[in-house]
């Protein structure tokens, strides 16, 4: 009996200490970013966004607007395969984007206070 009393003083416990938590955290901006993809992707999306010329051009040239660039550093997948992470002093990264943006790959140079979309690829 005394084992089914504290068990149950633990489940009354843990339910309240989640509410309480689930509250606090429905007020903030709380994000999760632990995986390779979405601590990349969050590091290249806080830093001042440039665009190399030729990147520019395919934004023209495709009608491709800034916002789509926004949603591919936000959902897309890094190839680390294809990136260069460890080169100095700016790392290199080859991301790609998913479902209706799978079409779209970004080259993105990645220093201390900036990125650089340094090439877009449209495959069709």
């Amino acid at each position: 009996m005394q084992w089914l009393k504290r068990f149950g003083y633990y489940l009354v416990g843990l339910a309240l200490g989640t509410i309480v938590v689930l509250f606090i955290w429905k007020g903030k901006d709380v994000s999760f970013d632990y995986g390779m993809d979405a601590r990349t992707l969050k590091t290249i999306r806080i830093k001042k966004r440039l665009f190399s010329d030729t990147a520019q051009q395919v934004l023209v040239s495709s009608k491709i607007d800034t916002s789509t660039i926004s949603t591919i550093l936000t959902h897309g997948d890094v190839n680390f395969g294809k990136s260069k992470p460890r080169v100095k002093p700016c790392a290199e990264y080859y991301i790609t984007g998913k479902d209706s943006l799978k079409h779209i790959s970004l080259y993105v140079i990645r220093c201390d206070s900036t990125a650089t979309i340094d090439k877009i690829t449209i495959t069709n």
